[in-house]
């Protein structure tokens, strides 16, 4: 793909998330959902192979269920109470429609099975963009609408969401699956928080998209896709593999690292609501992540399994690491001492 394509898609991506975060009228944040599901189908695409395809074909076809849902919700809302108004959604039946559409855009259980395909057939960088920038517009509708939706469904779909999430990440071999299963676990966390505290969620949301695109980023910087090939990347560059085994610990929410934030003041506003069985279920359920979260670290540094002899060595790196992944990757780990300041900005 050339770079004045690439320009023009980048640009559309930020377009459309921009428009939709931005707007009070629904039909300009369903304008800007639909330039940003057009602008990341060529990217998802580029590469031809039938997996690619796939992947492009199924996305286009859930986001365009979903955007037609988030249109039907907002006209519905409209007939009745003459509103257009994103956060004057009061009427039930366009409240529950908007609920199960921003889920589908999301990925939340019961609608999470396009989102592993999709991540499986797509580049890593590609993946990063849609675990990270493409939920970005869904999540800010969720906020504005967070006091009309039923917390009792959201609650549903978050534990369903965390234990699904978990479960289905165990047996995985595919880097990009298991990033996937963990997306769908981290949404759990913040479907759970957005009726009792929105900017709690929106808080969750930031810090897991530094987690994930440090991960990201480093998975892309020594090409492992798969986890047979990262038990072989200890050779080519240690040190970054090492601070993966941090950042995936981050990612899992062990403190004293960045991840244990979020998870900490969700469990204790969820206590506060009287809500204390939920916090339970969902904190025993990140143990589930945390496994698989283990299992990657573990073939990344840890340990040099018993059959690598198969594999053929790589070569140790000389070239530097990706300024942004360092940055990332210190943010992943040391932003929790300084969590005052961060509660105070949020």
């Amino acid at each position: 793909m050339n770079p004045q394509a690439k320009l023009i898609f980048a640009l559309s991506l930020t377009l459309g998330t921009t428009l939709t975060i931005s707007s009070n009228h629904w039909i300009m944040a369903w304008t800007g959902l639909e330039i940003n599901t057009l602008a990341i189908l060529p990217l998802i695409s580029k590469s031809h192979h039938p997996r690619a395809i796939e992947a492009a074909t199924k996305y286009f076809l859930v986001q365009a269920a979903a955007s037609a849902l988030v249109l039907f919700s907002s006209m519905t809302n409209a007939w009745h109470t003459g509103q257009w108004d994103i956060t004057q959604l009061s009427h039930p039946t366009s409240c529950l429609i908007l609920t199960v559409a921003l889920a589908m855009k999301l990925g939340l259980v019961p609608f999470h099975f396009w989102f592993p395909e999709v991540l499986q057939g797509s580049s890593l960088i590609v993946g990063l963009l849609l675990s990270t920038l493409m939920k970005f517009p869904p999540i800010t509708l969720l906020y504005l609408t967070s006091p009309s939706l039923k917390p009792s469904i959201l609650m549903t779909m978050a534990i369903l969401s965390a234990a699904l999430g978990g479960w289905m990440g165990l047996n995985q071999t595919q880097t990009r699956k298991i990033l996937a299963f963990s997306s769908i676990s981290h949404l759990g966390w913040m479907a759970i928080i957005i009726a009792y505290s929105p900017k709690l969620a929106l808080l969750n949301f930031y810090l897991y998209t530094l987690m994930t695109a440090a991960v990201f980023l480093s998975l892309n910087s020594i090409k492992a896709l798969k986890l047979s090939t990262l038990m072989t990347t200890w050779t080519k560059t240690p040190s970054l593999n090492a601070i993966l085994l941090l950042t995936l610990l981050s990612l899992a929410g062990l403190p004293p690292l960045t991840g244990f934030l979020p998870k900490w003041l969700i469990i204790q506003e969820l206590t506060k609501q009287e809500v204390a069985l939920a916090a339970t279920i969902i904190a025993l359920l990140s143990l589930l992540g945390l496994f698989f979260y283990l299992r990657l670290a573990y073939c990344a540094t840890i340990t040099l399994p018993p059959h690598t002899t198969n594999h053929m060595k790589q070569w140790y790196s000389t070239k530097p690491t990706n300024t942004m992944v360092a940055v990332l990757t210190t943010m992943s780990l040391m932003l929790l001492p300084i969590s005052p300041i961060i509660l105070a900005v949020v």
